[in-house]
C-alpha cells in the first residue's frame, strides 16, 4: 500500500496539507480549495453516512448527499476565514 488509494494526488493521503495550499485556499484560490477539499473527503464521507432504507424497508447505509454538501460549505467557510500569522 502506498496511501493513495487510487486517487492521483501528489502526496500521500495521510499527509498534511501543505502550508502555501493552505494559504492559497484562505485568499479564495479555487484550485487550492479544491485541493483541500480533496484531502478532507473521505473524512467527510465518513461523517454524512447514514442509514437509509430502500423501498422494500431494507437497510443500507450510505452518503447522505445534503449532509456532505453542508459539511463542505463549513469547511470552504472555515478556510476563508482562516488567518495566519
Amino acid at each position: 500500500m502506498n496511501g493513495l488509494n487510487g486517487k492521483p494526488t501528489e502526496y500521500p493521503e495521510n499527509a498534511l496539507v501543505p502550508y502555501p495550499v493552505i494559504l492559497a485556499a484562505s485568499k479564495g484560490d479555487p484550485d487550492a480549495m479544491k485541493i483541500v477539499l480533496q484531502h478532507f473527503s473521505g473524512y467527510i464521507a465518513s461523517l454524512s453516512m447514514r442509514k437509509l432504507y430502500d423501498e422494500r424497508g431494507n437497510v443500507y447505509f450510505g452518503v447522505d448527499e445534503e449532509i456532505r454538501e453542508r459539511l463542505q460549505a463549513k469547511l470552504m467557510r472555515a478556510i476563508l476565514t482562516f488567518r495566519a500569522e
